[in-house]
């Protein structure tokens, strides 16, 4: 006589869907704030590319900001 024994799985089904691309709360942009608390007038690919931009010695500071709302996350 043989036994069979069979295993059930009781892991949950795994979400394969990233974060919503219309979710305002994530449309994050680097910039460049001035000493003065204006803002830069242009875009920025990246953060590194606002370091790289920013004059930290005349009192530039690098910031991440949303640019649709001011949303708590």
């Amino acid at each position: 006589m043989s036994t069979v024994t069979t295993a059930m799985s009781t892991t949950s089904p795994v979400s394969t869907a990233g974060p919503d691309p219309d979710d305002v709360r994530d449309q994050i942009e680097a910039g460049v704030l001035f000493a003065n608390g204006r803002l830069a007038g242009r875009r920025f690919a990246s953060l590194a590319e606002a370091q790289e931009w920013a004059h930290p010695e005349l009192g530039d500071q690098v910031v991440e900001f949303n640019p649709v709302c001011d949303c708590s996350v």
